[in-house]
């Protein structure tokens, strides 16, 4: 029995060492070498400055920039600390509250706008991180950049559709456009 448990603690090292240490370390190194900008976040810099990333959604409520999905983060939106959706059905009060408060403020900033309002403007995502919003979103929040930039909606309808990525792999998912890519880009028309 003691030769068994010498073995099981020469075991228990070894493994610890190859999946507890080189193994991380290998996987690191070679994500650091073949992906490196996914392995760091996808951090987008400005002027050697981290503005965010294409992975997390942020929040904007400046009227001449474009608004992206609500966050159901607790404490502090779009944290990705504290990935979580809201688990709020339908028919639950407080849902219902949060989309009829969302409604009253794009009305608010876009009182003229008539067309009906995308479900992804209103609603939080499954994670709360959500960074895209969809093409119908983006087309939806045009004139209202335009109009507090003084803009074109044609310039910015190009811009929207510069910045639209189609489906993943060519089937999966729906076109989609990067809130923050989108509004950094805003900022740097002349």
């Amino acid at each position: 029995m003691g030769r068994q448990i010498g073995y099981a603690l020469i075991f228990l090292a070894l493994f610890t060492l190859i999946t507890g240490i080189l193994y991380p370390l290998v996987v690191t190194g070679l994500s650091q070498i073949i992906f490196r900008n996914q392995a760091n976040g996808s951090l987008i810099m400005e002027n050697n400055v981290s503005v965010g990333s294409t992975l997390i959604g942020q929040s904007f409520d400046d009227p001449a920039y474009f608004w992206g999905r609500l966050s159901a983060t607790s404490i502090t939106p779009y944290n990705a600390a504290a990935s979580s959706g809201s688990n709020l059905g339908p028919s639950n009060l407080e849902l219902r509250q949060a989309v009829q408060e969302r409604i009253e403020a794009l009305q608010a900033v876009d009182p003229d706008n008539g067309v009906p309002i995308p479900v992804d403007l209103v609603t939080f995502s499954a994670s709360g991180l959500d960074p895209d919003i969809s093409i119908a979103a983006a087309n939806y929040q045009i004139n209202r950049v335009a109009r507090y930039r003084n803009l074109t909606a044609a310039r910015i309808t190009m811009l929207v559709e510069q910045y639209t990525r189609g489906r993943q792999f060519g089937i999966l998912g729906e076109p989609r456009v990067n809130v923050l890519l989108l509004n950094l880009a805003l900022d740097r028309l002349p």
